[in-house]
């Protein structure tokens, strides 16, 4: 052994850090951040648009074909990355479902098939490991590379900026910091791209509620990155402690998955929806004039396809999104149907001077879908419905239940805490959901709190709505 080796370590491994991994001059090249982003790409027309995407959907593919998981798919289907020659040739690519990264894991544990990264080489190629939120089922791991890491902050800060937060900011992140991605990803897109300053204080169980409004208040925080529910919980502390959330903070963005019109009244700043998923992070997000989410092209490609055929539908008509991204070095996902209901608008130019394609909010899950009595009912519809009442917390949780010899829908709600004419509230709901679905479905209304365990919001990276179990 040499004198100065160290004992187990072996002497031959290539390590590269992560900061000597990336060209970031080449990374804003192809990806530019907030503002420049704003003056330049966002604003760039349909032909140029297009073009770039078709280059960097022909690179995504040749590599996404060196993986297990997409070579052997697009084999069997008779498809080659040579034959895309246009955006319209991505529709002859097989697509996949959640469902088919649930069997290459279980065929291939504990990573799947399906990874573009590896961990035994991340001494010479540093990866992150994350996994999905388990909404509709198992975890599911992901393998980000540098590239995809910095690529997707870049993305993120983008959504932020453009939702109201600025260079230099204070941010709460109030996201749980674990094992999935979300979290990190917020930090990373603050404190690498925005230059925020970003106070981690995770969730309510790693830091007070109350203390978290301290700290908002105290640091003149612009933002709170949580759930919306959560929002609300904190505004809630606030007034306890004597504050109003409209006039005694700074908060000016709200970048939170909620009740919209709830939110701005609260919190007196505007809400803005987007999209994003555990895979790729930020998708879409609105723009001030609040007419669709603008999907940043030069990271995604978004189809829209029946739920149930797979097939291409028309621009306005809701389907399932079938999303490619042409950003990433990792972990591809080339047209992965992630059965989230949206639809598309036409290309055409904005009002805020953008012809990025944009979308619809995402309208539930595909895959959620009951059938009760030959309607089709998806639980965010009935969420939705039965919460038009000023009586009930923006808070609910459906159940799909077997009872007797047919299936039946139970939504739970939560009355507020200074309400007294409650017993109306359940029978009020439960006829607006049969006029409005056609079907009746049984309203249990319960108590602040009574719900957090089945909706995970202390726990989960976003509120669970829905639960089958027909077949438990």
């Amino acid at each position: 052994m040499p004198p100065d080796a160290v004992p187990g370590v072996l002497p031959d491994v290539a390590l590269r850090r992560p900061f000597e991994i990336v060209d970031y001059d080449a990374l804003m090249r192809a990806h530019p951040p907030p503002p420049e982003y704003f003056e330049s790409a966002y604003l760039a027309p349909p032909d140029e648009i297009e073009r770039r995407q078709l280059e960097a959907l022909r690179k995504r593919a040749a590599r996404a074909y060196t993986v297990p998981f997409f070579r052997r798919r697009w084999d069997a289907a008779g498809f080659h990355p040579d034959q895309l020659r246009s955006l319209d040739d991505l529709w002859r690519v097989p697509a996949y479902t959640v469902d088919d990264l649930r069997r290459s894991i279980e065929d291939h544990p504990p990573l799947g098939d399906y990874q573009g990264a590896s961990i035994g080489e991340a001494a010479s190629e540093p990866v992150r490991i994350f996994m999905s939120g388990a909404t509709t089922g198992a975890p599911r791991p992901t393998l980000y590379t540098q590239w995809d890491r910095e690529a997707g902050a870049i993305l993120m800060a983008r959504a932020l900026y453009l939702q109201g937060v600025r260079p230099g900011d204070v941010v709460v992140n109030a996201w749980a910091y674990s094992t999935h991605n979300g979290a990190f990803a917020f930090d990373e897109a603050l404190y690498r791209w925005l230059s925020c300053v970003v106070l981690t204080t995770g969730t309510g169980n790693v830091t007070s509620t109350r203390r978290q409004v301290e700290l908002a208040h105290q640091y003149g925080a612009t933002a709170i990155l949580t759930t919306g529910d959560y929002m609300l919980r904190l505004a809630d502390m606030a007034r306890e402690m004597g504050l109003d959330p409209r006039t005694d903070f700074n908060i000016r963005a709200l970048p939170n998955i909620g009740d919209r019109e709830k939110l701005e009244s609260t919190w007196g700043a505007q809400c803005f929806e987007s999209y994003g998923f555990h895979e790729v992070q930020w998708v879409a997000v609105e723009c001030p004039e609040h007419e669709g989410l603008h999907i940043f092209e030069d990271a995604f490609v978004v189809q829209v396809v029946d739920p149930e055929t797979g097939e291409r539908l028309p621009d306005g008509e809701q389907g399932a999104l079938c999303v490619t991204e042409v950003y990433k070095t990792g972990s591809p996902q080339f047209r992965y149907n992630i059965m989230d209901l949206s639809f598309l608008y036409p290309r055409e130019k904005c009002r805020c001077g953008s012809w990025l394609r944009r979308m619809g909010p995402f309208a539930g899950r595909a895959d959620n879908m009951v059938k009760l009595r030959g309607v089709n009912v998806w639980p965010e519809a009935v969420g939705e419905i039965a919460l038009e009442d000023a009586r009930l917390e923006p808070d609910y949780f459906v159940r799909a239940v077997r009872e007797g010899n047919r299936d039946d829908m139970v939504v739970h709600l939560v009355a507020r805490r200074d309400r007294t004419d409650r017993e109306t509230i359940a029978p009020r709901a439960e006829d607006r959901l049969k006029e409005r679905l056609g079907v009746r479905i049984r309203v249990v209304l319960g108590e602040p709190g009574d719900l957090d365990a089945m909706t995970e919001i202390h726990t989960s990276p976003k509120p669970k709505r829905f639960r089958d179990e027909r077949t438990s």
